[in-house]
């Protein structure tokens, strides 16, 4: 079998196909348990070398190798894969399989972004586009810009990530759940409502509840459609030149909306989780170093106070108004949650928050959509630690299979960490995940039919000694017949 053979039409059709393709690769140590059809992990007691010898799925396994599918034949496999072919194989097949294992949080907050995904300036890169950015990479408008700002921008070819994902109330996991690799000058809402379209005719209603969007994602009809059809309420901030804003408005100038003061609730003050253990005096020490830093920074810039008055915020105050149909797109009824912040210099700053919930404490509300500033922070760790804009190719197909490859490793990471105990290492990045998750302890795996088992050697053993005479018979004749094979499998197939 070659990469440019017709793909599968369904995921069953994978599964009858390549009932060990995934396994091979993943689980080398259960390799012998396959049987000699599929190959045989040696080692060479001359050099200690390690090999397998296997026959492979294109009758084509010439040379030694650590892998039974050879590195350039993934590669084209992945690149014949139709990029269309493989978001509807994520957004669709792998979520009906998370949905069955139980993997997706009964709380049902989703979250949903945009992120670019930068790329070097070569034209070749399908699909890309080029266009201009500020310091901060925020795409910009050069015509409506000055001269001086202008030269603060820069171009970049880019693609645009829009993602779909599943979070909790501590903050704990983050669960890619639907994703799409557009052009960079592709709006980003159509999209994101045709992926909440998609997750929801997977997996059924009732498992996404609540839609947590920012300011581009603002479009009526859709959140209506949401609300109506799919059940799902949607939280996100209002645009100041909104008719919605401008009329409420009217109504907090008239003294018509009762605010009450804002503090966050116990345990959600902040949003970092504990970390784990860390020495004392190695605490001591980063504290230490951080109050070193800070003061440095007070002396470079000779500034008594570091918050400006103009920035420092000393009250917080939220209000509620129910009902609102100002938005004549939007065919439900709104919440409007306003939020006054007080500055240390006199000066107020009012923004506001749309639900289609019924809210009775805006402070819940409020306290939802803090959730949705740690999509940043995650786009970070993918970015830098996962290799997830680390593009090899410029191959289209290629680039989106390295993109929902690292967002579905990144997702079963999450899943893992937590199903251990271990959540607080979700907000961590991965070389600090390697570093707590040191191996522990070694397992003997079982493998029969599709199943396996993992034992220790003490448990492993009083199997052993408590089987009958004719099943320990069975495993010793087994077991010879596995030593002789491995011992023909020992020449190598390329001549030194």
């Amino acid at each position: 079998m070659d990469g440019d053979r017709q793909q599968p039409d369904d995921a069953s059709a994978w599964r009858a196909q390549f009932p060990r393709l995934s396994l091979c690769g993943a689980l080398r140590g259960m390799l012998n348990s396959f049987g000699p059809q599929v190959g045989h992990k040696a080692e060479h007691p001359e050099t200690n070398d390690v090999t397998l010898a296997c026959a492979g799925f294109n009758e084509k396994n010439t040379y030694d190798r650590q892998t039974p599918c050879d590195q350039d034949f993934l590669r084209k496999f992945a690149r014949s894969t139709l990029p269309e072919r493989l978001h509807v194989w994520f957004n669709r097949d792998v979520m009906r399989m998370f949905k069955q294992h139980k993997m997706f949080d009964p709380e049902g907050i989703f979250l949903g972004d945009a992120s670019y995904l930068f790329v070097p300036d070569n034209e070749n890169y399908e699909g890309s586009v080029r266009m201009l950015f500020d310091e901060h990479n925020h795409p910009v408008d050069g015509k409506k810009l000055s001269k001086a700002e202008r030269a603060k921008c820069r171009w970049r070819r880019c693609y645009k990530l829009v993602s779909l994902i599943q979070t909790t109330p501590q903050v704990d996991c983050f669960l890619y759940v639907a994703i799409a690799v557009v052009s960079g000058k592709a709006h980003e809402c159509p999209v994101l409502y045709d992926l909440v379209d998609g997750f929801v005719q997977a997996v059924g209603l009732g498992v996404m509840k609540l839609l947590i969007l920012d300011r581009g994602f603002l479009d009526g009809s859709e959140i209506g459609r949401c609300k109506r059809q799919h059940g799902v309420d949607v939280l996100l901030p209002v645009k100041k030149n909104m008719d919605v804003y401008e009329d409420v408005m009217g109504l907090v100038r008239g003294g018509l909306v009762k605010f009450s003061p804002y503090d966050a609730p116990e345990g959600k003050a902040s949003l970092e989780v504990a970390p784990t253990y860390v020495p004392e005096n190695i605490r001591r020490r980063e504290i230490k170093r951080r109050q070193t830093i800070q003061n440095k920074m007070l002396q470079k810039t000779a500034i008594a106070d570091p918050l400006a008055p103009e920035k420092t915020v000393v009250a917080r105050q939220v209000g509620v108004v129910n009902d609102v149909a100002s938005w004549s797109s939007c065919p439900v009824p709104l919440s409007v949650i306003v939020n006054r912040e007080q500055f240390a210099d006199g000066h107020e700053d009012v923004w506001m928050l749309l639900d289609t919930r019924k809210v009775v404490q805006g402070q819940r509300s409020r306290d939802d959509y803090r959730l949705r500033t740690e999509i940043e922070e995650r786009h970070r760790q993918l970015k830098c630690f996962l290799d997830l804009t680390a593009f090899k190719s410029r191959t289209f197909s290629l680039i989106v299979n390295q993109v929902i490859f690292v967002a579905l490793t990144y997702s079963l990471l999450q899943i893992y960490l937590r199903r251990i105990g271990r959540p607080q290492l979700n907000r961590r990045t991965l070389p600090r995940i390697r570093k707590q998750l040191m191996p522990t302890r070694s397992v003997l795996i079982i493998y029969y039919k599709n199943h396996y088992a993992t034992l220790s050697v003490a448990q492993y053993t009083q199997i052993l000694l408590t089987l009958s005479e004719t099943a320990r018979k069975k495993i010793l004749a087994k077991t010879r017949k596995l030593d002789r094979q491995l011992a023909q499998e020992l020449v190598l197939v390329r001549p030194p």
